[in-house]
């Protein structure tokens, strides 16, 4: 996000958060996931904004009950035009704003596509995922054909969106490439790191990217990497076969902790990527499926000293091609 601190001091166009009964409102008191990364991407523009709670209910002439449920994504509607009136109150760019007014029109569903085509009205450029990531405090996945973000060194992470952005100039891959660095503080941050759980594919191990230095480079970090207390990293060697008996693309899934009664604090969420888009799955029985598939997985790739020596070797192997 930008550091935008502008305060709107102007009486809102949008002067009633009073329910509507025209289709430009959502009817569910169900919190999902589009709605609940509306509402963290407008408490974090309220923050930087310098405004609280009770300063933008009154600007938007809310009560502060209102704006806190939309914050927690519990509204039980959401209109595009107090999204729109909120966004400039905040200051927000208007290209994030789109992505902002498109999650709102998302139909409430525990299965939730965000494709990359904008059909859904959300911009294709517009970062769910690093959001939701940047929220989770455990994170189990299966990585089968690349390296995940939080796992990859600038040189790989470089490669990788030259593949992936061919046209983008060597400034904007630079830029992206430091957004994909700075997400990895969460791993290394002294209190409260995030829980990272991988298993990785060995044929990630051998897929080239970026060069045989790049690579070796990339698998000493990985195995350097996986001594921290809160980082798990297992791989699954090519012996394993077919753990699951079907293949499986790779998949995320994220927990958000527990409250001081042990009550999860959101739903966990299972991300999966695809060339079209993005899947997020909320329902219990997915999330549970999923958990199970990667506890096989785990289960059947090697432990953790077995794993880094692997690691080691194939990057020795690299260095004397």
């Amino acid at each position: 996000m930008s550091e935008s601190s502008a305060r709107a001091s102007a009486r809102p166009a949008a002067t009633s958060a009073r329910v509507a009964s025209k289709p430009s409102g959502i009817d569910s008191t169900s919190s999902t996931l589009p709605r609940r990364q509306l509402g963290r991407y407008l408490r974090d523009w309220r923050t930087q904004a310098g405004l609280t709670i009770a300063e933008a209910s009154r600007l938007m002439e809310w009560g502060a009950s209102t704006l806190q449920r939309l914050e927690k994504g519990q509204a039980d509607r959401i209109r595009t035009i107090d999204i729109q009136e909120l966004c400039r109150i905040y200051g927000i760019p208007a290209e994030l704003a789109d992505g902002l007014k498109g999650l709102a029109q998302q139909v409430p569903a525990m299965s939730w596509w965000h494709s990359y085509d904008s059909g859904g009205g959300i911009p294709a450029n517009f970062d769910v995922y690093s959001g939701l990531e940047a929220s989770a405090q455990r994170i189990a996945s299966y990585q089968s054909e690349a390296l995940g973000g939080l796992l990859q060194t600038t040189e790989y992470a470089m490669a990788v969106n030259r593949l992936g952005y061919p046209d983008d100039s060597e400034a904007q891959l630079e830029r992206r490439v430091g957004l994909r660095m700075q997400r990895q503080v969460m791993l290394t941050k002294k209190v409260s790191p995030v829980l990272l759980d991988v298993v990785l594919h060995e044929s990630v191990l051998r897929r080239v990217v970026g060069g045989a230095k790049v690579m070796s480079a990339q698998l000493r970090h990985l195995a350097d990497f996986g001594t921290r207390d809160n980082v798990s990293l297992r791989i699954l060697p090519f012996a394993a076969g077919v753990p699951l008996g079907v293949s499986t693309g790779p998949f995320t899934v994220l927990e958000f902790g527990t409250d001081s009664k042990g009550h999860p604090i959101e739903p966990s969420v299972v991300y999966a990527e695809g060339l079209s888009g993005e899947l997020y799955l909320e329902r219990r029985t997915d999330v549970r499926r999923y958990d199970r598939a990667h506890e096989s997985l785990r289960d059947c790739a090697l432990d953790a000293q077995a794993s880094r020596q692997l690691l080691r070797a194939v990057a020795k192997e690299f260095i004397t091609q």
